[in-house]
């Protein structure tokens, strides 16, 4: 798996019920910060995107998106990631294709009424890790837009504490305390760090 890269695609849930411009304010303010459009990221077909991000943040790439989607009542995000090798690079991800590509286009397709999947050029990977994507649904499709808010805080900052978030939130220590553990933060950071251990290690046994 030398050079690999991640390429999400995805579409919002519900995306009918809210108008684009509130929805699609909050999807750029997200894709932006992972590089310059339409080479990294592209919105499409209304409610669809696709982006591009180095392997190891695909995961966490994937949950920021949601926190930030799932802040709009009523509204949600199906991301399928698909990882791989980007052969051939346009100046349009859309026009861009190779492995990474191919494998994201096939797991959105499956998806159906999924909200999260993987496909990787290891079929047992993707077999283990869409099985803990399938428990990681049973929590993280359910964040209240509100304790999607808190998650979204408390993953760009690892740093600060409960009494901390809370003063940045305006919010008191308990209330940022009980969100994180009815969203099931400390679960949801546990994955994302043991993604990348496994698709480390994934990686290495591919180059042996």
């Amino acid at each position: 798996m030398k050079n690999t890269i991640a390429i999400l695609t995805g579409d919002i849930v519900g995306s009918r019920k809210v108008e684009a411009k509130i929805w699609s304010k909050r999807l750029k303010e997200i894709l932006k910060k992972k590089g310059k459009s339409p080479k990294k990221w592209e919105i499409f077909r209304g409610d669809m995107f696709q982006l591009e991000a180095k392997p190891k943040e695909a995961l966490r790439t994937a949950l920021e998106i949601k926190t930030k989607i799932k802040q709009i009542k009523g509204l949600d995000v199906r991301i399928a990631i698909g990882i791989g090798t980007g052969e051939h690079k346009t100046d349009k991800i859309k026009e861009s294709n190779g492995s990474a590509y191919s494998n994201s286009g096939i797991c959105f397709e499956n998806l159906k009424k999924r909200r999260l999947a993987i496909k990787t050029p290891c079929e047992k990977f993707d077999k283990d890790w869409n099985l803990s994507f399938r428990l990681l649904s049973l929590t993280i499709d359910g964040w209240t837009p509100t304790g999607a808010k808190i998650i979204e805080e408390a993953l760009k900052n690892k740093n600060l504490n409960q009494k901390a978030l809370a003063k940045k939130l305006k919010k008191t220590q308990s209330t940022i305390s009980k969100s994180l553990n009815q969203s099931g933060y400390n679960e949801v950071n546990l994955l994302i760090n043991h993604f990348i251990v496994k698709l480390e290690q994934l990686k290495n046994k591919t180059q042996e």
